[in-house]
């Protein structure tokens, strides 16, 4: 059974940096593409960052560009997401996702298999 944990979330000033980090069990983690996503209140799930199994290709959702950087650690199991210059839009509660079956990295929800249970990012203005 593949289990994702997300940790790292906070309060933060805008301006702000926190890194989250996406621990994973269960699976071989080192061959599948992960992702982050987040979800505002009364909004839907958005896609933030991905990366590929080897770490070689990510992409970002255009919010993302610029200040968020996605990183994994195979050896450790474990996907990260540094977030700089944080702004009170970003807040929202953070997931982390795994692709299965495909290599590639994917933006839709729907292309991910297993889901972490959410870290809270709160940016205060």
């Amino acid at each position: 059974q593949v289990q994702l944990v997300e940790s790292g979330g906070g309060l933060v000033q805008a301006g702000g940096s926190l890194r989250l980090a996406c621990e994973t069990s269960g699976g071989d983690f080192r061959l599948y593409p992960m992702g982050w996503f987040r979800q505002a209140p009364g909004q839907e799930r958005e896609f933030v960052a991905a990366i590929s199994w080897s770490g070689g290709s990510t992409g970002y959702a255009d919010s993302a560009k610029g200040r968020f950087t996605i990183s994994r650690d195979n050896a450790k199991n474990t996907m990260y997401l540094q977030m700089n210059s944080l702004k009170p839009e970003d807040t929202a509660v953070y997931y982390c996702a795994q692709r299965s079956g495909r290599p590639g990295i994917s933006r839709f929800t729907s292309d991910y298999a297993y889901w972490g249970q959410g870290t809270q990012v709160t940016v205060s203005s």
